[in-house]
């Protein structure tokens, strides 16, 4: 027989024990919206390749245009499009887990379930255009004849950190935007600006060893969480003709950490209102 136990503060006690509790929830939703993604779409999930194409393309000519260094036998659209992977999957789960509550409004508004399980569930449905502009980057590979070294089974650790990334500031701006909803103009300008800010069509060595810049700037440069993410992503595809600046990277991965904790914290803290204010 199933029994119900209402008693003070339960919820807070056991929350995280019922995020596996509503597992079920969480792949229902997942599944959910793989297949409402890119339904009415002319071109369906050809998006998830064109987009990745489009944003490599524009990237390698900036590149190009601006004369960022290349690594010696390092073909510039297969050194942009190791940055552009992660940068997609963070830009789209970020956008996605941020606008997540306000999407299932009805939803929060009926039952109980630990509200966590909305953005997340948006990051792994994330994964699946990810895999696939995976698969371009092999394309690239195998025309250009490159062959990453051992530090490839180093990318899953990246990736994590990209999701980790993506979650943090996710749950914080989804928090933020249930009580303000300024934020759902400031989430695509925060992505068009952190595009050009990352090194997604340069490299970092062109920020943090170039002698004209001044110190400031390349703190400020370091701060930036997904300079952490690209440039591990481009050490594993590219090995030792792409090292990792490891202050600046470590500054990155803190800054990822931080972005966490407290949008977790805030998350928590004003979970229980959602279904108030929203």
């Amino acid at each position: 027989m199933h029994r119900t136990v209402i008693e003070p503060g339960r919820a807070d006690r056991h929350y995280w024990r019922d995020l596996w509790t509503y597992r079920s929830l969480f792949g229902f939703l997942a599944w959910r919206d793989v297949l409402v993604r890119y339904k009415q779409t002319v071109i369906g999930i050809a998006w998830s390749v064109l987009r990745p194409l489009l944003t490599l393309g524009a990237m390698a000519l900036i590149g190009w245009l601006f004369g960022s260094d290349v690594p010696e036998g390092v073909p510039r659209l297969i050194l942009v499009a190791a940055a552009t992977l992660p940068w997609t999957f963070f830009s789209t789960a970020m956008s996605e887990a941020a606008g997540s509550l306000i999407a299932n409004s009805n939803l929060l508004t009926k039952v109980y379930f630990p509200r966590l399980i909305v953005p997340a569930s948006t990051i792994i449905v994330c994964l699946i255009d990810f895999f696939i502009s995976l698969v371009i980057l092999l394309v690239l590979m195998a025309i250009y004849r490159f062959q990453p070294g051992p530090e490839m089974l180093f990318l899953p650790l990246f990736l994590l950190l990209a999701m980790v990334t993506a979650l943090g500031l996710g749950v914080f701006i989804a928090a933020l935007n249930v009580r303000y909803r300024d934020f759902r103009y400031v989430v695509p300008f925060l992505v068009q600006f952190g595009l050009y800010v990352s090194p997604v069509a340069f490299t970092s060595s062109d920020v943090l060893d170039h002698p004209n810049v001044p110190e400031a700037v390349k703190w400020l440069y370091a701060m930036n969480p997904m300079v952490g993410v690209i440039d591990g992503f481009r050490w594993c595809l590219l090995g030792g003709a792409s090292p990792i600046i490891m202050p600046g990277f470590t500054v990155s991965v803190a800054i990822s950490l931080v972005f966490l904790i407290v949008g977790l914290r805030y998350f928590r803290r004003t979970e229980r209102s959602f279904a108030d204010v929203i």
